[in-house]
């Protein structure tokens, strides 16, 4: 049954906030309660930077990480190396993996995991585009930079076995991170030794020869 706060404005309010992840009732409430007591700038700056954010903010071209250009920062970025890339499932692993300082190269956002339980399947993921920069830019190395689940697993498989036929080089984070847990929660510590540590993907496998 829905709270009624005598006022359909606020009944609104805490409605909408309680979509956000991690935001229940009681607590967009509270933050509803909060923003009313405020000065009217605080909201209305508030309101104002979410949308100019969802107007403006796109995926880059290239890696499809958030940009505000056609092409983010960092795949703008000279000072880069542009012959690695690491693969990552979503933007808040890019910036997980910026946190660290270990990896210099450039990224390729997948949007997802393969996960058929979901509904998720390869061609849903950027994994095409993936295999065109490989075969396009010149990339020496591709580190698989997904979290230790079976989804993850799975979709690393995927990848490995789309690029068997090109020079590429594919690797993966050390196994220091727990397996089944996101690749997010990760200690920067860790992560960075995963990364430093990284080791070929077909090194994990116990039969060498794929058929």
């Amino acid at each position: 049954m829905e709270q009624s706060f005598n006022s359909r404005l606020l009944d609104n309010a805490v409605a909408e906030l309680s979509k956000l992840p991690g935001i229940g009732g009681k607590t967009a409430l509270r933050l509803a309660l909060h923003l009313l007591r405020q000065e009217k700038d605080v909201a209305i700056d508030l309101g104002s930077s979410i949308i100019r954010m969802r107007e403006n903010i796109r995926y880059c071209n290239r890696c499809h990480n958030i940009s505000e250009e056609e092409i983010c920062p960092i795949c703008n970025d000279h000072r880069r190396n542009p012959e690695i890339i690491c693969v990552v499932e979503n933007v808040k692993d890019v910036i997980t993996v910026e946190s660290t300082g270990e990896h210099h190269g450039l990224y390729h956002v997948l949007g997802g995991v393969i996960s058929p339980l979901d509904g998720v399947s390869p061609s849903d993921l950027e994994i095409d585009s993936l295999v065109e920069r490989v075969k396009n830019e010149n990339i020496k190395e591709v580190i698989l930079a997904l979290s230790p689940t079976m989804e993850g697993d799975t979709t690393n498989f995927y990848i490995y076995r789309k690029l068997a036929d090109t020079p590429v080089k594919i690797t993966m984070l050390a196994r220091g991170l727990s397996i089944g847990n996101e690749l997010e929660y990760a200690d920067e510590l860790t992560l960075s030794r995963s990364i430093r540590n990284r080791m070929l993907f077909s090194d994990t496998f116990h039969d060498k020869k794929l058929s």
